[in-house]
Protein backbone atom coordinates (compact mmCIF):
# COMPACT_ATOMS: atom_id res chain seq x y z
CA UNK A 1 0.00 0.00 0.00
CA UNK A 2 1.56 3.54 -0.62
CA UNK A 3 2.07 6.00 2.37
CA UNK A 4 4.39 8.12 0.68
CA UNK A 5 2.94 10.85 -1.44
CA UNK A 6 2.73 10.20 -5.36
CA UNK A 7 5.57 13.08 -6.80
CA UNK A 8 4.27 14.99 -10.21
CA UNK A 9 6.62 16.60 -11.76
CA UNK A 10 5.22 20.22 -13.61
CA UNK A 11 6.34 23.84 -14.63
CA UNK A 12 5.86 26.39 -12.77
CA UNK A 13 3.48 28.69 -15.18
CA UNK A 14 0.11 29.03 -13.79
CA UNK A 15 -1.26 27.05 -16.84
CA UNK A 16 1.22 24.71 -16.23
CA UNK A 17 -0.32 24.41 -12.30
CA UNK A 18 -3.45 24.23 -13.35
CA UNK A 19 -2.96 21.11 -15.54
CA UNK A 20 -0.76 19.39 -12.21
CA UNK A 21 -3.81 20.61 -10.63
CA UNK A 22 -6.33 19.07 -12.41
CA UNK A 23 -4.81 15.60 -12.78
CA UNK A 24 -3.87 15.47 -9.14
CA UNK A 25 -7.51 16.63 -8.52
CA UNK A 26 -8.82 13.60 -11.24
CA UNK A 27 -6.70 11.01 -9.47
CA UNK A 28 -8.23 12.09 -5.97
CA UNK A 29 -11.78 11.63 -6.77
CA UNK A 30 -11.22 7.88 -8.82
CA UNK A 31 -9.07 6.32 -6.53
CA UNK A 32 -10.18 8.21 -3.52
CA UNK A 33 -7.11 9.49 -1.82
CA UNK A 34 -6.77 12.75 -0.21
CA UNK A 35 -4.56 15.90 -0.95
CA UNK A 36 -1.64 14.89 1.02
CA UNK A 37 -1.31 11.94 -0.95
CA UNK A 38 0.01 14.00 -3.72
CA UNK A 39 2.84 16.37 -4.11
CA UNK A 40 3.39 18.31 -6.66
CA UNK A 41 6.85 19.03 -7.76
CA UNK A 42 7.75 22.64 -9.55
CA UNK A 43 10.64 22.80 -12.17
CA UNK A 44 11.94 25.29 -14.13
CA UNK A 45 12.77 24.40 -17.92
CA UNK A 46 15.07 25.88 -20.09
CA UNK A 47 12.38 26.25 -22.41
CA UNK A 48 10.62 28.88 -19.47
CA UNK A 49 14.06 30.90 -18.99
CA UNK A 50 14.62 31.88 -22.36
CA UNK A 51 11.81 33.27 -23.60
CA UNK A 52 13.78 36.29 -25.75
CA UNK A 53 14.40 33.94 -28.92
CA UNK A 54 11.41 31.40 -31.12
CA UNK A 55 11.96 27.80 -30.08
CA UNK A 56 13.06 26.88 -33.52
CA UNK A 57 16.54 28.82 -32.80
CA UNK A 58 16.92 26.79 -29.46
CA UNK A 59 16.35 23.43 -29.62
CA UNK A 60 12.48 22.90 -29.76
CA UNK A 61 9.84 21.41 -27.99
CA UNK A 62 11.96 19.23 -25.81
CA UNK A 63 13.20 22.41 -23.91
CA UNK A 64 9.79 22.46 -21.59
CA UNK A 65 10.62 18.55 -20.49
CA UNK A 66 14.04 18.07 -20.71
CA UNK A 67 14.58 18.68 -16.87
CA UNK A 68 11.25 17.19 -15.77
CA UNK A 69 12.19 13.89 -17.61
CA UNK A 70 15.78 13.80 -16.09
CA UNK A 71 13.83 13.30 -12.73
CA UNK A 72 11.05 10.94 -14.08
CA UNK A 73 14.10 8.78 -15.43
CA UNK A 74 16.12 9.00 -11.82
CA UNK A 75 13.06 8.22 -9.92
CA UNK A 76 12.65 11.30 -8.40
CA UNK A 77 9.35 11.77 -10.07
CA UNK A 78 6.51 9.23 -10.11
CA UNK A 79 5.05 11.29 -13.44
CA UNK A 80 4.99 14.56 -15.36
CA UNK A 81 1.93 16.26 -16.06
CA UNK A 82 2.31 18.46 -19.74
CA UNK A 83 0.35 20.12 -22.49
CA UNK A 84 0.76 17.35 -24.83
CA UNK A 85 1.53 19.82 -27.87
CA UNK A 86 4.52 20.77 -25.99
CA UNK A 87 5.75 16.98 -26.32
CA UNK A 88 8.20 15.93 -28.91
CA UNK A 89 7.73 12.84 -30.94
CA UNK A 90 10.24 10.93 -29.71
CA UNK A 91 10.91 10.76 -26.21
CA UNK A 92 13.16 9.62 -23.97
CA UNK A 93 14.34 5.71 -23.35
CA UNK A 94 11.99 4.32 -20.91
CA UNK A 95 9.65 7.25 -20.90
CA UNK A 96 5.83 6.81 -22.13
CA UNK A 97 2.81 8.87 -22.65
CA UNK A 98 0.97 6.63 -20.60
CA UNK A 99 -2.31 8.75 -20.09
CA UNK A 100 -4.51 11.98 -20.91
CA UNK A 101 -7.16 13.86 -19.38
CA UNK A 102 -10.19 14.79 -21.17
CA UNK A 103 -9.61 16.99 -23.85
CA UNK A 104 -10.28 20.78 -24.00
CA UNK A 105 -11.33 22.88 -26.89
CA UNK A 106 -8.61 22.45 -29.55
CA UNK A 107 -8.86 25.65 -31.42
CA UNK A 108 -6.78 28.98 -31.29
CA UNK A 109 -8.49 32.36 -29.89
CA UNK A 110 -7.33 35.72 -31.00
CA UNK A 111 -7.31 38.82 -28.54
CA UNK A 112 -7.31 41.62 -30.58
CA UNK A 113 -6.26 45.36 -28.99
CA UNK A 114 -7.73 47.33 -32.48
CA UNK A 115 -9.84 45.04 -33.89
CA UNK A 116 -11.88 41.78 -32.49
CA UNK A 117 -10.65 39.75 -35.69
CA UNK A 118 -7.14 39.34 -37.63
CA UNK A 119 -9.29 39.86 -40.92
CA UNK A 120 -10.28 43.30 -39.72
CA UNK A 121 -7.04 44.60 -38.07
CA UNK A 122 -5.44 47.44 -39.89
CA UNK A 123 -2.67 46.97 -42.91
CA UNK A 124 0.50 46.45 -41.68
CA UNK A 125 -0.60 45.79 -38.02
CA UNK A 126 1.68 43.44 -35.62
CA UNK A 127 0.02 40.11 -34.48
CA UNK A 128 2.69 38.28 -32.07
CA UNK A 129 2.90 34.70 -31.91
CA UNK A 130 5.48 32.50 -31.42
CA UNK A 131 4.38 29.41 -33.38
CA UNK A 132 5.38 28.84 -36.25
CA UNK A 133 1.98 27.53 -37.43
CA UNK A 134 0.17 30.82 -36.33
CA UNK A 135 2.83 32.80 -38.05
CA UNK A 136 1.75 30.62 -41.42
CA UNK A 137 -1.67 30.56 -40.99
CA UNK A 138 -1.79 34.36 -40.15
CA UNK A 139 0.55 35.32 -43.67
CA UNK A 140 -1.67 33.25 -45.28
CA UNK A 141 -4.76 35.09 -44.19
CA UNK A 142 -3.30 38.28 -44.21
CA UNK A 143 -0.01 38.92 -46.19
CA UNK A 144 0.58 42.06 -45.21
CA UNK A 145 0.30 41.34 -41.54
CA UNK A 146 3.86 41.69 -39.61
CA UNK A 147 4.27 38.61 -37.20
CA UNK A 148 6.52 38.98 -34.66
CA UNK A 149 8.20 36.15 -32.03
CA UNK A 150 6.11 36.89 -29.36
CA UNK A 151 6.88 34.46 -26.23
CA UNK A 152 6.30 34.07 -22.54
CA UNK A 153 2.96 32.63 -20.58
CA UNK A 154 -0.20 33.56 -21.22
CA UNK A 155 0.21 36.29 -18.55
CA UNK A 156 3.01 37.93 -20.37
CA UNK A 157 1.60 37.71 -23.43
CA UNK A 158 -1.94 39.27 -22.61
CA UNK A 159 0.82 42.27 -21.08
CA UNK A 160 2.64 42.56 -23.87
CA UNK A 161 -0.36 43.38 -25.99
CA UNK A 162 -2.42 45.38 -23.36
CA UNK A 163 1.16 47.51 -23.27
CA UNK A 164 0.84 48.20 -27.33
CA UNK A 165 3.40 45.98 -28.30
CA UNK A 166 1.45 44.32 -30.97
CA UNK A 167 -2.32 45.26 -32.27
CA UNK A 168 -3.23 41.17 -31.83
CA UNK A 169 -2.07 38.15 -30.15
CA UNK A 170 -3.19 34.25 -30.39
CA UNK A 171 -3.38 31.92 -27.75
CA UNK A 172 -5.19 28.11 -27.05
CA UNK A 173 -8.94 28.73 -25.75
CA UNK A 174 -7.77 25.76 -23.93
CA UNK A 175 -5.65 27.56 -21.85
CA UNK A 176 -7.64 30.72 -21.58
CA UNK A 177 -10.56 28.49 -20.18
CA UNK A 178 -8.50 26.74 -17.70
CA UNK A 179 -6.80 29.36 -16.05
CA UNK A 180 -10.61 31.44 -16.23
CA UNK A 181 -9.61 34.10 -18.90
CA UNK A 182 -12.22 33.32 -21.46
CA UNK A 183 -13.66 37.48 -21.51
CA UNK A 184 -9.86 38.39 -22.73
CA UNK A 185 -10.38 36.66 -25.91
CA UNK A 186 -11.85 38.69 -29.12
CA UNK A 187 -12.63 36.22 -31.91
CA UNK A 188 -12.30 31.51 -31.70
CA UNK A 189 -10.66 30.85 -35.16
CA UNK A 190 -12.56 27.47 -37.43
CA UNK A 191 -10.28 24.35 -36.73
CA UNK A 192 -11.02 23.82 -41.00
CA UNK A 193 -9.70 27.22 -41.73
CA UNK A 194 -7.06 27.65 -38.99
CA UNK A 195 -6.27 24.10 -37.93
CA UNK A 196 -4.86 23.87 -34.41
CA UNK A 197 -1.21 22.54 -33.59
CA UNK A 198 -1.66 18.56 -33.45
CA UNK A 199 -2.78 17.86 -30.04
CA UNK A 200 -3.55 21.38 -28.81
CA UNK A 201 -6.26 21.22 -25.74
CA UNK A 202 -4.55 17.94 -24.63
CA UNK A 203 -3.20 17.12 -21.22
CA UNK A 204 -0.82 14.14 -20.93
CA UNK A 205 1.03 11.99 -18.17
CA UNK A 206 4.38 11.09 -18.66
CA UNK A 207 5.92 7.98 -16.72
CA UNK A 208 7.91 5.40 -16.87
CA UNK A 209 7.82 2.47 -18.93
CA UNK A 210 7.12 -0.74 -17.15
CA UNK A 211 6.32 0.94 -13.78
CA UNK A 212 3.06 -1.19 -13.14
CA UNK A 213 2.21 0.59 -9.90
CA UNK A 214 1.85 3.99 -11.71
CA UNK A 215 -0.09 2.42 -14.73
CA UNK A 216 -2.59 1.05 -12.74
CA UNK A 217 -2.82 4.27 -11.19
CA UNK A 218 -3.09 7.01 -14.20
CA UNK A 219 -5.71 4.30 -15.69
CA UNK A 220 -8.01 5.43 -14.12
CA UNK A 221 -7.94 9.02 -15.38
CA UNK A 222 -7.32 8.25 -18.54
CA UNK A 223 -9.77 9.35 -21.40
CA UNK A 224 -10.08 7.08 -24.43
CA UNK A 225 -11.28 9.19 -26.96
CA UNK A 226 -8.83 11.94 -25.90
CA UNK A 227 -5.87 9.08 -25.97
CA UNK A 228 -6.74 7.60 -29.62
CA UNK A 229 -7.24 11.09 -31.22
CA UNK A 230 -3.54 12.83 -29.89
CA UNK A 231 -2.19 9.36 -30.64
CA UNK A 232 -3.38 9.89 -34.39
CA UNK A 233 -2.53 13.74 -34.74
CA UNK A 234 1.14 12.76 -33.03
CA UNK A 235 1.58 10.09 -35.44
CA UNK A 236 1.25 12.85 -38.41
CA UNK A 237 3.60 14.70 -36.86
CA UNK A 238 6.05 11.85 -36.18
CA UNK A 239 5.78 11.06 -39.52
CA UNK A 240 6.61 14.62 -41.00
CA UNK A 241 9.68 14.88 -38.37
CA UNK A 242 7.53 17.35 -37.25
CA UNK A 243 8.84 20.26 -34.67
CA UNK A 244 8.53 23.61 -33.32
CA UNK A 245 10.95 24.42 -36.89
CA UNK A 246 7.88 23.43 -38.70
CA UNK A 247 4.59 24.48 -39.42
CA UNK A 248 2.26 22.01 -39.28
CA UNK A 249 -1.71 21.86 -38.18
CA UNK A 250 -4.13 18.36 -37.80
CA UNK A 251 -6.47 17.22 -35.42
CA UNK A 252 -8.84 14.27 -35.02
CA UNK A 253 -12.65 13.70 -34.39
CA UNK A 254 -13.65 10.28 -32.72
CA UNK A 255 -16.97 9.88 -34.24
CA UNK A 256 -18.31 6.21 -32.36
CA UNK A 257 -16.19 3.50 -33.09
CA UNK A 258 -14.48 5.54 -36.35
CA UNK A 259 -11.51 8.85 -36.31
CA UNK A 260 -11.58 11.37 -38.52
CA UNK A 261 -8.25 13.30 -39.24
CA UNK A 262 -7.53 16.58 -41.08
CA UNK A 263 -3.87 17.75 -41.21
CA UNK A 264 -1.89 20.33 -42.74
CA UNK A 265 1.56 21.33 -43.58
CA UNK A 266 2.52 25.09 -45.16
CA UNK A 267 5.24 27.15 -45.36
CA UNK A 268 6.48 29.39 -42.94
CA UNK A 269 5.64 32.74 -45.75
CA UNK A 270 1.72 30.79 -46.23
CA UNK A 271 2.21 30.50 -49.20
CA UNK A 272 2.28 26.85 -49.99
CA UNK A 273 0.49 24.07 -48.57
CA UNK A 274 -0.83 20.43 -48.64
CA UNK A 275 -3.64 19.16 -47.14
CA UNK A 276 -4.74 15.65 -46.32
CA UNK A 277 -8.28 13.97 -44.81
CA UNK A 278 -8.66 10.79 -43.73
CA UNK A 279 -10.79 8.59 -41.49
CA UNK A 280 -10.80 4.95 -40.19
CA UNK A 281 -11.40 2.81 -37.44
CA UNK A 282 -10.23 4.38 -34.11
CA UNK A 283 -8.02 1.17 -33.28
CA UNK A 284 -5.95 2.04 -36.16
CA UNK A 285 -5.54 5.63 -35.00
CA UNK A 286 -1.87 5.77 -35.04
CA UNK A 287 -1.20 4.17 -38.53
CA UNK A 288 -3.78 6.52 -39.55
CA UNK A 289 -1.73 8.99 -38.42
CA UNK A 290 1.49 7.86 -39.71
CA UNK A 291 -0.46 7.37 -43.60
CA UNK A 292 -1.41 10.76 -43.93
CA UNK A 293 1.98 11.88 -42.68
CA UNK A 294 3.55 9.69 -45.22
CA UNK A 295 0.92 10.97 -47.95
CA UNK A 296 1.73 14.60 -47.25
CA UNK A 297 5.25 14.46 -47.44
CA UNK A 298 5.05 12.08 -50.65
CA UNK A 299 2.78 14.75 -52.14
CA UNK A 300 4.89 18.19 -51.06
CA UNK A 301 8.74 16.11 -52.32
CA UNK A 302 11.77 16.53 -50.56
CA UNK A 303 11.97 20.37 -51.79
CA UNK A 304 9.25 21.61 -50.27
CA UNK A 305 11.08 21.02 -46.41
CA UNK A 306 14.45 22.23 -47.89
CA UNK A 307 13.02 25.72 -48.79
CA UNK A 308 12.03 25.89 -45.19
CA UNK A 309 16.08 25.87 -43.92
Amino acid sequence: MQTKPFRIGTRGSPLALAQAHEARDRLMAAHHLPEEMFEIVVLSTKGDRITDRSLAEIGGKGLFTEELEQKLVSGELDFAVHSAKDMPTHLPDGLHLSAYLPREDIRDAVIGRTAPKLIDLPHGATVGSSSLRRQALIRRMRPDINVIIFRGSVETRLRKLEEGQVDATLLALAGLKRLGKVEVLTDILDPDTFPPAPAQGAICIESRIGDSRIDDLLAAVNDAATFDTVSCERAFLAALDGSCRTPIGGYAVCEGDLIRFSGLIITPDGRSQHAVTTDGHRRDAAALGTRAGQDVRARAGSAFFDDWH
